[in-house]
């Protein structure tokens, strides 16, 4: 999903985010804002990834919310 489509929908998935990662809290998810690299960066941040595992974690999700 491009940034476009995921910042245009987030209204709609920020709550399957917050399922998926429930250590992001509301101002997480308001300040990343659909952005995928600000996601990834939080997941970093709050679960202690390496870049490449937040990214490859983020694309899992992305997969699954698609279906």
């Amino acid at each position: 999903m491009d940034n476009n489509v995921l910042k245009g929908k987030w209204l709609q998935i920020k709550g399957e985010a917050k399922k998926q990662w429930g250590q992001l809290t509301d101002d997480d998810l308001d300040v990343i804002d659909g952005e995928k690299d600000k996601l990834v960066g939080k997941l970093q941040e709050r679960y202690g990834h390496s870049k490449d595992d937040a990214e490859a974690e983020y694309r899992n999700w992305e997969q699954s919310i698609r279906k």
